[in-house]
């Protein structure tokens, strides 16, 4: 029986070349593709992105990975627990779509989003071309 794969839309410290991509991704990503959501992207004080509903172009990128066990692995990273309220997670994740370069839909995938009021509430900067490169 053919597992299916799981889809997730990164846009900071797990896209391909920043800190944590090694340790989460490296020997369990399947596919790597260049990707943009819609959302508003903030970079926040302690080194690390945000994303928050919205209408902008986030980029990112989708990673597919072969088991779906490694959302247990990132919603720790990303202090998610789905038994709790959104307001007492850190992060919370819910599927999205996802686009190509050109804009042509690519697929559903997993994102970690932060409440409006918690990015305003740490002081996020907004970063209008939606891409995150870890030196603000």
């Amino acid at each position: 029986m053919k597992l299916k794969s799981v889809d997730v839309f990164v846009y900071g410290t797990l896209k391909p070349g920043q800190m944590n991509y090694q340790h989460y991704c490296t020997d369990k990503v399947l596919r790597v593709k260049r990707a943009i959501a819609f959302g508003q992207l903030y970079h926040l004080p302690f080194g690390y992105p945000a994303m928050t509903s919205g209408e902008n172009r986030v980029q990112g990128f989708v990673l597919s990975f072969a088991d779906a066990e490694i959302l247990t692995h990132l919603d720790l990273l990303e202090d998610y627990n789905p038994h709790r309220p959104i307001a007492e997670n850190e992060y919370y994740r819910q599927q999205i779509d996802t686009y190509n370069l050109d804009l042509t839909f690519l697929t559903s995938a997993w994102a970690y989003f932060m409440t409006l009021k918690q990015v305003n509430h740490f002081g996020a900067k907004l970063l209008p071309d939606g891409w995150w490169s870890g030196c603000k």
